[in-house]
């Protein structure tokens, strides 16, 4: 599955009062489908969301006379969200805490990868999503929905596959140069 969306504290109620569950649906798989197998995803998730309508309203501030902003905003609904690393998580939560103490969100929704270390030894991405928003509480309080997204390995234009190791292999170009091994 290419994302799953997990609620915590009846975020899918208020979603579905303001009719948002297929929009968020919608952009969801859009995001995914955009995304999948690309290397630079930030100015790609903000087109995305501009075109599925999060980005229009000019209320993505989240303190006043900060740059800080969120990645949409629609109806009372905040996205935050970070694809590099999973571990976002807690700065992802506290961006929307703040909208949400501030009155200015009624729930929001955080997108992450789903990728981690597969020597973890602490299960599932749900598993620890769900286990790490429940120990945040009562620090992070609001009604939140967490999305991971499994976005795959990037996949690199000229031909070159990134490696388990970390490393890019290139393909020899038309002149039989020989292929070499860069550390990404």
């Amino acid at each position: 599955m290419p994302f799953e969306i997990i609620h915590f504290r009846e975020s899918e109620k208020i979603l579905k009062e303001k009719r948002l569950v297929k929009d968020i649906k919608a952009t969801s798989e859009y995001i995914s489908d955009v995304l999948y197998g690309t290397i630079y995803r930030r100015e790609l998730l903000r087109q995305s969301l501009e075109e599925m309508g999060w980005r229009g309203n000019g209320t993505l501030n989240i303190l006043e006379g900060r740059r800080y902003q969120y990645k949409g905003f629609k109806k009372g609904v905040a996205i935050e969200g970070n694809f590099s690393a999973y571990e976002y998580i807690l700065e992802g939560l506290f961006r929307l805490q703040i909208g949400f103490d501030k009155g200015l969100v009624e729930t929001g929704i955080l997108m992450l990868t789903s990728l981690r270390s597969e020597k973890s030894s602490l299960g599932s991405s749900r598993e620890l999503a769900e286990a790490e928003v429940e120990i945040l509480y009562p620090t992070i309080s609001m009604p939140v929905s967490i999305a991971l997204f499994d976005l795959g390995p990037p996949i690199i234009s000229n031909g070159a596959e990134e490696n388990t190791d970390g490393t890019t292999s290139i393909p020899a170009d038309d002149n039989g140069a020989v292929k070499e091994t860069v550390q990404s």
